[in-house]
């Protein structure tokens, strides 16, 4: 599974930079029916992307409701690894690292793989936000739903940790 918008809260601290670049109020609710990507990048508004090359972007990201309980759940009942593409954004790496740690202490270090290209994973279900890693992962790809991934219709998708449950335990 992925970390950024699956574990962690990547959308809200990119919508809260946005909103401060741009002196808007933007909140995440209004991507349900505007294309994130189309509105970021339309030319009308600072740019954000800058932001995320910045030490601490990565480490103080806020964890997803109920991600701790439910991912505990089924590390407990499943091989669980968590799968995050860092190598664009070279402060992410430790600061990946150590998020994990602090907040999933119970996913080892020996389940956490900080790559550039998901489509060397292997396994039989990845839960991720992007279409780019779903579209090439040969098991059962479900789709985390973020700001960014609400135009995207061909994925089985779920919205919350809650539904996970549901579905794994």
């Amino acid at each position: 599974m992925d970390m950024d918008d699956v574990l962690a809260d990547a959308s809200q601290a990119i919508i809260d930079i946005f909103n401060e670049l741009n002196h808007t109020q933007i909140e995440k609710s209004f991507f349900e029916t505007t294309n994130f990507y189309e509105f970021v990048n339309s030319g009308k508004y600072q740019t954000y992307r800058h932001r995320l090359f910045e030490p601490g972007f990565f480490g103080n990201l806020e964890v997803i409701p109920d991600a701790q309980e439910v991912l505990k759940e089924l590390s407990e009942k499943h091989e669980v690894f968590v799968v995050s593409s860092a190598t664009e954004f070279p402060n992410s790496l430790k600061e990946k690292f150590d998020w994990m740690q602090r907040n999933f202490p119970f996913i080892s270090w020996r389940n956490f793989a900080l790559c550039g290209d998901k489509s060397i994973i292997k396994g039989d279900i990845m839960i991720d936000d992007h279409e780019k890693n779903l579209s090439k992962f040969e098991g059962r790809a479900i789709l985390f739903e973020a700001a960014h991934n609400h135009h995207l219709k061909d994925y089985e998708r779920v919205k919350t940790w809650k539904e996970i449950a549901e579905k794994f335990l």
